[in-house]
């Protein structure tokens, strides 16, 4: 088999022959993904307890279950909005449940101990209301969006082979700034609803869950943007500058948030239509942008593993154009039943990591494991062929 010699050549293994791991590497294997489980378990599990006391002692026990059942609704708009963003290339989804309780329990936790401490600090030499009002513009932005962004660049230091650019820091950028923004709600609807009864309740939830359901994440996008950046960058200043420029816009972006919400009013009407909706419709085409785009790269890294014979010209136009991609998948399904239609979906996802493994390669922004991985993809790729075309009748 000839073609591009940047392409694994090799003959992968039968799809029938799985590799063999020793018995001593599994259990190795095992005892270790036990034991983080265990770590982010008992981790996760205590910064509820200490979440839902804070929360509880604030507002009461029924204000704030009253205040989590309501912000559970803008949930069903943010997340299935990221969902849709990870079409392409899903990220796994133990990283998304990690990346929605880091904001939801961690970063919330980060934020009310420093906020807090802010607004003692001010409150020694300022009026109690200036104070409240300064940590909300200066102390809180800087503070919440590191808080968030923190997991963002853990992915990326830890997990490099799930973290393949833009879309995957916007995706977990997203989901990680919604968990933080579901704590948030709950405990603002819960305190409104113990302080002014239905009418706090009420206008609070339009003003957080209806008007701004977005505003949390648009700010950590910036900060998901600047990594994804890094990431695919063979350049070690812009591996440093985009980070941290996403990460001052996200802080700029919540500060001026923050000044509208503290001034209430003309002002915060102003700052919402005149900021927040171009802004948000500026995200809306933005992340429609990246979703082709991603298409269009997964083309291009996969041709030429056509060229190589890996693939078929038809098969990397399928794999680049999402209605493509469902109408493999209808086809799969109306031929070989649910086994063929989920031999389908694994081809599809396989070659979306292959392509892109191939673009971290060509910007020398991949691991010393790149030329196993892709081998191993590879090899996938034409098992999970032969199941769905063994199965389509």
């Amino acid at each position: 088999m000839s073609g591009d010699p940047a392409v694994v050549v090799e003959s992968p293994p039968p799809p029938d022959v799985p590799r063999v791991r020793s018995g001593a590497h599994r259990g190795r294997s095992l005892i270790r993904r036990w034991v983080l489980l265990g770590i982010a378990t008992v981790g996760f599990g205590l910064a509820a307890l200490v979440v839902a006391v804070a929360i509880g002692a604030a507002a009461g026990v029924s204000a704030t279950l009253l205040g989590l059942v309501a912000a559970i609704i803008p949930l069903g708009i943010v997340v299935p909005t990221f969902m849709w963003l990870d079409r392409f290339e899903a990220e796994p989804t133990r990283y998304l449940v990690m990346a929605f309780l880091w904001g939801a329990l961690i970063a919330v936790l980060i934020a009310m101990t420093l906020n807090t401490a802010g607004q003692l600090v001010l409150r020694g030499s300022i009026p109690d209301q200036d104070s409240l009002q300064l940590t909300a513009v200066f102390v809180a932005p800087v503070v919440e969006e590191i808080a968030k962004g923190a997991f963002i660049v853990l992915v990326w230091l830890f997990a490099k082979r799930e973290f393949d650019g833009v879309t995957d820091g916007m995706v977990y950028a997203g989901v990680t700034a919604a968990g933080f923004a579901f704590t948030e709600n709950i405990q603002y609807l819960a305190l409104a609803w113990a302080e002014h009864g239905r009418d706090g309740l009420t206008a609070t939830f339009v003003g957080r869950c209806l008007l701004s359901p977005f505003a949390h994440p648009m700010f950590t996008i910036c900060t998901g943007i600047g990594i994804g950046i890094a990431a695919t960058s063979r350049m070690g200043w812009k591996r440093w500058l985009a980070p941290l420029a996403g990460l001052i816009i996200a802080v700029v972006a919540h500060a001026i948030w923050n000044v509208a919400a503290v001034s209430g009013g003309e002002g915060l009407i102003a700052v919402y239509l005149l900021i927040e909706v171009p802004l948000f419709l500026s995200f809306v085409g933005f992340a429609v942008w990246v979703r082709r785009r991603e298409g269009q790269l997964i083309g291009q890294f996969l041709y030429p593993y056509a060229d190589a014979g890996w693939l078929s010209p038809a098969e990397v136009e399928m794999l680049a154009s999402m209605p493509r991609r469902r109408e493999a998948r209808q086809w799969a399904r109306m031929n070989g039943g649910r086994e063929a239609l989920r031999s389908m979906e694994d081809f599809q996802d396989t070659a979306s990591e292959l392509a892109l493994l191939r673009r971290r390669m060509h910007h020398s922004a991949a691991d010393a494991r790149a030329l196993s991985d892709e081998r191993d993809l590879l090899a996938a790729l034409v098992a999970r062929r032969h199941d769905f075309s063994g199965q389509v009748v």
